[in-house]
């Protein structure tokens, strides 16, 4: 006799699936880590665990195999039509969409964001980042760079911003499609959902008690609440941030417009010995000298001290001088 899996059965596959596929990756990246050393370990780490992940759904689930965490649960993948094994390219389908595009998906978001950040350095573009492997530098850099310098300055803003909200919509899209199986109790995976690969259990008891299916869609209904929460919470923040973003531009202009004016008619000069340049929000350390507030609060990132006489102090103690006029 044969019935639809529950929630509880995938997700202790899942589960089951996740222990053996870590354990497959922890020993693929020892094997590299004494073979090639810490320096390749650390270069080519990713692409251990796609290749790791790969080769355990072609060995199991493309080859027509259950996998370990199916085995068991005791329960076997069906196609749409619950009749039948899914076909072998629905089975390749899920297993590309399980492993190799999101890997691709986030190697080619983080190289463009790179890329677009530190498009003025293009000596440094993206041989400063570790977490591209070398093959990743040598065929995603040359086309990603190619595309890039097709594009504006406003453009190239435009598709900065664009790659933030799609490294912040996956994991809020991951989120959401786990909350729909909560409260449906089918396709724990993504990519099952999109293959649409679904479980029928076979053997033993019939279905599963109904106030396990009963928990587990309140609890789909809480992570949706608190899905919509987090979103409204981000809009909230990314809207302040914007706000506060105009309004330090809007000051920061008439500031430097005011002291240009007070510069040209008085003819005195001060200048930042961080940037050489004429101050603008004049800062205090409280060893008392002068610098930019934007020059010293960067300086502060790397070292807690002064730039000249190079006393200790913390950042929390710094002065903005907001009337100072010299």
């Amino acid at each position: 006799a044969m019935a639809a899996a529950g929630p509880a059965r995938l997700v202790r596959c899942g589960q089951k699936d996740e222990l053996y596929r870590s354990g497959l990756r922890s020993g693929a990246g020892t094997a590299l880590h004494g073979l090639a050393g810490a320096k390749k370990w650390l270069e080519w780490r990713r692409e251990m665990e796609l290749l790791s992940d790969v080769a355990y759904f072609v060995l199991t689930t493309l080859s027509g195999y259950q996998t370990l965490g199916e085995e068991y649960v005791n329960i076997v993948q069906v196609d749409s039509t619950k009749k039948k094994v899914p076909a072998f390219l629905r089975r390749a389908v899920f297993v590309a969409l399980h492993t190799v595009v999101p890997y691709c998906l986030d190697k080619g978001l983080s190289c463009l964001e790179h890329e677009l950040q530190t498009e003025a350095e293009e000596s440094r573009t993206l041989q400063g980042n570790p977490a591209l492997g070398s093959w990743s530098r040598t065929l995603i850099r040359n086309w990603v760079q190619k595309q890039v310098g097709k594009l504006t300055e406003q453009q190239k803003k435009t598709v900065l911003q664009i790659v933030y909200v799609l490294k912040q919509s996956v994991p809020l899209l991951h989120r959401l499609h786990l909350a729909l199986f909560y409260i449906s109790g089918t396709f724990y995976h993504l990519s099952k959902r999109i293959a649409g690969i679904t479980y029928l259990h076979f053997g033993g008891l019939q279905g599963e008690d109904q106030n396990i299916r009963s928990s587990y869609k309140f609890l789909g209904i809480i992570s949706l609440f608190h899905l919509l929460l987090t979103i409204g919470v981000q809009m909230y923040s990314f809207k302040q941030r914007q706000r506060a973003r105009q309004e330090w531009k809007l000051h920061r202009n008439l500031a430097h417009h005011k002291n240009m004016t007070m510069e040209k008619t008085s003819g005195r000069h001060s200048r930042c010995t961080l940037c050489l340049e004429e101050r603008r929000h004049t800062t205090a350390t409280p060893c008392g000298h002068l610098f930019c507030w934007e020059c010293i609060t960067e300086w502060c990132n790397t070292r807690t001290e002064c730039p000249l006489c190079r006393e200790k102090f913390h950042p929390q103690k710094l002065i903005y001088l907001r009337h100072y006029q010299l």
